[in-house]
């Protein structure tokens, strides 16, 4: 049996047929009123332009003659060998949605009537640069209502709302009671839910105004930020660790996080917040130049990097285009609900977008590299001064180690003092009356010039002084200085500032001499230098040498030498101090001193300047091209950085222009109020997580593929009461909370549920059931364990690990510190938390503008059996006996109270307390923890 290649088809309009009476359409009119149409929804995106399966082009009338591989898949005037017309009748074609009969009748009279094109090619219908998106925004007002209608509308937002549901002859459902509220919007505004005392606060105010007060309370709350955070990491694909085969952790990433936190509580207007994200390493002003706003250009980083180096010019390339891909993948959907990653490899099959705007936005983040960086933290001055007291003690300590210091041999024919260390070295002697010491540098280890970051002299006496430094008269002289560096003068030998950063290097290769003189002659006992204090550098050091002291008479005479130290070996550690010799009693005071060093050490290392954060790295970039089929190897034309051609305001940048400059440009172009994207998406975030679902039923995408708006006056509206005020989110909050629409009950109406299945047109408020990060703090909260601590590096539920490819293994039992939000706890990719990943948390490989609802059997099996679960009933019920006594009815109420913010049926406090009676108090905790009442949202 022949196979035959013909095309999938979805029709469109009515009947073909002629009237009685009236003379058959022709070919052209048929064409144009109705096959066109079908040709272009269905068969030219599969046998058409770039793609035609089968080798059958139905663009055109010559190839569609020609037909494919099956043969013609169209005969004029002769139905009967048409394949199209047969594989069409017997419903075979379209696959998934057979033609009506009366389109198939279309096609058959065209086929009839000779099938012609009277206008080609055919296109598949996409949306054009007048898509409804990406028009201006319209500042409609609200539609006009009658007096009885007026009475439902708290706020402009219900005129939209009530105007639709009367379109559609609805009806909106009754208020919610003020239980189901208080509850409905602590979920919604911060994740928890309300106390026991907070719910009868609530529903017993007589207040008018306890509504507004309860929800600008709530609005208030620092835990606001944890939560509407948390929906932002989900759009913006945030995970802790590299994703690809190793998976690595990243264990500085957690800054991004806590910035996102912050922006929400603050209310950080919205073209600042992406300013801060794309750009405030670049970005003027103090807003963007304390740490935390440094910490905002993790969201460029955020996504998954492969780690893993690749030997070949081909792997190297593709590695670098697929971590641009995904920054513009971020980027696009992110903040302007676009798909520009779909330009990748040809211009947007659906969307006004060129590939050419494609490599425009990856021209704009060329210099983008996933790394760590050193940004100043927010306390670095505190540290400075800390630093410096801890730095004095510990060079007090030094000196008083360096008493215990073999003196310098000159007789010593084999070594009688260690080799020489690169982070300290000290030359005691015989005291000597000197008024300059001369260290002649011989060789180094390895051939290259020897660097000195600090010398010092030291006098004999019983408070040592360092009659070397440059403030106490010290003048220090070389007999060479490394040219054209800043860092490494002579200045710096004596100038107190120890490292690599402030020292001195020759520029003779393995040779150097320095001279320390100071005012008037000293008694001195020992001489200190190093290459680098800070231990970052063991290179250029000394290993062959000769210090010399000379009085007034310029007279020099050797101290100390090289020739009594162990030969130097780079891999060798540094020599434990010798005790032969000493008293017991220097024998304690030394180890004592030690000991001491060891904790000033320690401390000294954690009040750096600065901290690491994984927040990328910038780069002036080389050319970016177009790339020929998304090809790394097939480089075209030069491209400029620029951002969508088909968006308004233009922008386009010159192809030199400085790394920094594209970023902030691209940042500024999105918060523009004249580009007509980010506002309408960021508006339809909102209201997508209020009501479970947005008035574009698609967060980020609001091209031809994703959903018409329900409500586009409302979005619109939405949109431009956002930009005039102020692009912040609290007030858009508190608009859409206040509003009649959002106050309804869940209650069921048999009619609704006819005419608008999936509650667009917003009849009622939709039951929602809690992400796992609110279930879990939930779960927390209720059991009185919740701990509220906010910021800092996350909770690690995971087993520490070396391996080369990270293996995330569940800790066996979790503690109070993993009882924090779940938005702190640390979030590698591909490994879900052993409870509540199946929850449908998203995986943070790929962006997810909304999350999946499933309800599976595994859920209810980790709610019911999982050792979190089984551990936080007991607290729960550790928690009913402390504050209610063992009075299983006592108890029952206040576990109701708690868990589900009501008291129980007088039918369910006895079940209830019997189950206390015969399973115990756990065993109810439990049960409240898996009532569906508990996981979702009224």
């Amino acid at each position: 049996m022949r196979t035959w290649i013909v095309l999938a088809l979805v029709g469109l309009f009515g009947s073909s047929s002629a009237e009685a009476g009236e003379a058959p359409p022709s070919g052209e009119s048929l064409f144009t009123e109705q096959v066109e149409a079908i040709l272009a929804n269905s068969c030219v995106r599969c046998h058409g332009g770039d793609h035609k399966k089968g080798e059958l082009d139905l663009s055109r009338r010559a190839p569609a003659l020609k037909g494919g591989e099956s043969g013609p898949a169209i005969v004029p005037g002769n139905l009967d060998e048409s394949l199209l017309i047969e594989k069409v009748a017997a419903g075979e074609m379209p696959p998934k949605t057979p033609l009506k009969p009366e389109q198939v009748e279309a096609l058959r009279a065209w086929v009839k009537a000779g099938a012609p094109y009277p206008r080609e090619p055919v296109t598949p219908p996409r949306a054009g640069a007048d898509w409804w998106s990406l028009r201006p925004i319209k500042d409609a007002s609200p539609p006009a209502l009658d007096a009885e209608a007026t009475r439902w509308v708290r706020t402009p937002v219900d005129a939209f709302i009530l105007a639709k549901l009367r379109e559609n002859k609805l009806t909106p459902a009754p208020e919610a009671d003020r239980s189901a509220l208080i509850r409905r919007l602590s979920f919604d505004l911060i994740g928890l839910p309300p106390s026991p005392e907070e719910v009868a606060r609530f529903v017993a105010d007589a207040d008018p105004l306890a509504y507004e007060t309860l929800v600008d309370r709530l609005l208030a709350s620092p835990q606001y930020g944890e939560r509407w955070g948390r929906h932002w990491l989900d759009v913006v694909r945030f995970g802790e660790s590299e994703g690809y085969e190793t998976n690595m952790p990243r264990f500085n990433a957690w800054p991004y996080r806590d910035y996102v936190i912050r922006a929400f509580n603050r209310d950080t207007p919205f073209p600042q917040f992406v300013v801060e994200q794309l750009a405030a390493d670049v970005a003027s002003g103090g807003a963007s130049k304390d740490w935390l706003s440094q910490a905002a250009t993790g969201f460029l980083v955020g996504g998954t990097h492969d780690i893993v180096g690749n030997a070949t010019i081909e792997g190297m390339r593709q590695q670098r285009v697929d971590d641009l891909d995904d920054v513009v993948t971020a980027t696009g959907t992110a903040f302007l609900g676009l798909t520009i990653n779909c330009a990748r490899c040809h211009d947007h099959k659906f969307d006004p977008i060129l590939q050419k705007d494609y490599y425009g936005f990856q021209a704009v983040f060329a210099g983008v590299n996933h790394a760590s960086r050193a940004v100043e933290a927010a306390d670095a001055e505190a540290r400075r001064e800390k630093a410096a007291a801890v730095a004095a003690e510990l060079a007090r300590v030094d000196q008083g180690l360096d008493e215990f210091e073999p003196v310098a041999r000159l007789d010593a024919d084999s070594p009688a003092r260690p080799m020489v260390n690169p982070r300290r070295n000290v030359e005691r002697f015989a005291p000597i009356k000197a008024r300059m010491v001369r260290m002649t540098i011989l060789a180094t280890a390895d051939p290259i010039e020897p660097c000195i970051d600090e010398f010092e002299v030291y006098t004999a006496e019983s408070s040592p002084r360092n009659v070397a430094l440059a403030s106490a008269g010290g003048k220090a002289t070389a007999s060479s200085e490394y040219p054209g560096s800043a860092i490494h003068k002579i200045e710096h030998l004596n100038d107190g500032k120890l490292g690599n950063g402030r020292s001195w290097i020759s520029h003779a290769p393995g040779k150097g001499v320095v001279t320390i003189a100071w005012p008037e002659p000293a008694l001195i006992d020992r001489v200190v230098w190093g290459r680098d204090r800070e231990e970052a550098y063991r290179d250029r050091l000394a290993s062959q040498y000769v210090i010399e002291a000379a009085d007034e008479s310029g007279a020099w005479r050797v101290v100390a030498s090289s020739l009594d130290r162990a030969a130097y070996k780079a891999d060798a550690p540094p020599a434990a101090a010798a005790d032969s010799g000493l008293t017991s009693e220097a024998a304690a005071r030394r180890a004592e001193l030690q000991k001491r060093r060891a904790e000033l050490k320690a401390k000294l290392d954690q009040l750096g300047t600065t901290v690491s954060m994984y927040v990328g790295t910038f780069t002036q970039p080389a050319t970016t091209h177009l790339l020929r089929r998304g090809d790394p190897m097939q480089p075209g034309a030069q491209v400029s950085p620029s951002a969508v051609a088909a968006v308004e305001p233009a922008l386009n940048l010159s192809p030199d222009a400085p790394e920094g400059e594209r970023r902030l440009a691209l940042a500024r172009w999105i918060g523009d109020p004249a580009n007509p994207l980010p506002a309408r998406v960021m508006v339809n975030r909102v209201w997508h997580y209020h009501f479970g679902r947005g008035i574009v039923a698609t967060p980020s995408d609001f091209g031809f593929n994703g959903a018409a708006p329900s409500h586009p006056e409302l979005l619109d509206w939405l949109a431009a009461r956002y930009i005039a005020g102020g692009w912040r989110l609290k007030p858009l909050h508190r608009l859409i909370v206040l509003s009649a629409a959002y106050r309804q009950s869940s209650r069921g109406d048999a009619g609704a549920q006819a005419v608008d299945r999936e509650n667009r047109l917003v009849w009622r408020m939709s039951p929602r059931r809690l992400e796992a990060e609110a279930v879990r703090d939930s779960i927390l909260a209720v059991a009185g364990k919740l701990d509220p601590e906010m910021g800092g590096p996350g909770y690690n539920i995971w087993e520490k690990n070396t391996n080369y490819v990270a293996i995330y293994k569940p800790r066996g039992e979790l503690g109070p510190d993993a009882f924090r939000r779940m938005i702190y706890q640390f979030k590698p990719r591909s490994q879900q938390d052993p409870t509540f990943g199946s929850f449908d948390c998203p995986d943070a490989a790929l962006v997810a503008p909304r999350r999946n609802i499933s309800t599976t059997a595994l859920q209810a099996l980790d709610l019911l059996n999982s050792g979190f679960i089984i551990q936080q009933s007991g607290l729960f019920a550790q928690r009913l006996a402390d504050e209610v006594g063992a009075d299983p009815e006592r108890q029952v109420d206040r576990g109701f109270a708690l868990a589900l913010g009501r008291t129980p049926a007088p039918a369910e406090r006895a079940a209830a307390a019997a189950l206390i009676r015969a399973r115990g108090t756990p065993s109810f905790c439990r049960a409240l923890y898996n009532a569906n009442e508990f996981v979702y949202a009224p």
